[in-house]
């Protein structure tokens, strides 16, 4: 019989740097799980990614053992990288503050694809286009998908 679930926790916590301080300790303490174990499983997992952050949906059992998941970056994350910037705009609406072209686009829709809620590469690339919209990112060149 499958174990009864007690809770879900969502945090995102930089590749290889979980620790007890906040915001992972409190919010694992709060529900009985072993902080430590879960530091050191997260930080073996994510060994490979350093410093990036990481989405981790944490799955707590009554019997106070867990289970997690790592998802892929979030897309914000992705473009201010592939666009070597530190943050968005304050107004997007006004103040633009790079270009990213339709090419990178694909690139994180294809490395995100499997966490979204989307079934194809075109509809994902129009999410994450809306993203950098969403920060003040002009998408430019190349070929936009069709919408259908």
């Amino acid at each position: 019989m499958a174990k009864e679930v007690a809770g879900l926790i969502k945090l995102q916590i930089k590749g290889g740097a979980a620790n007890p301080a906040p915001p992972v300790g409190p919010a694992l303490g709060a529900k009985g799980v072993n902080i430590m174990e879960f530091c050191k499983q997260f930080n073996a997992r994510t060994q490979d990614r350093p410093g990036k952050v990481l989405p981790a949906v944490i799955t707590v059992y009554v019997d106070k053992s867990f289970d997690f998941v790592i998802k892929t970056p979030p897309a914000a994350v992705q473009i201010l990288e592939q666009i070597n910037l530190k943050k968005g705009s304050s107004e997007p609406n006004r103040m633009k503050v790079g270009n990213i072209s339709w090419d990178k686009v694909r690139i994180i829709a294809e490395d995100k694809l499997q966490d979204m809620n989307c079934f194809t590469v075109d509809s994902a690339m129009r999410m994450i286009a809306g993203t950098a919209r969403s920060m003040g990112v002009v998408v430019k060149g190349g070929e936009a998908p069709k919408t259908n």
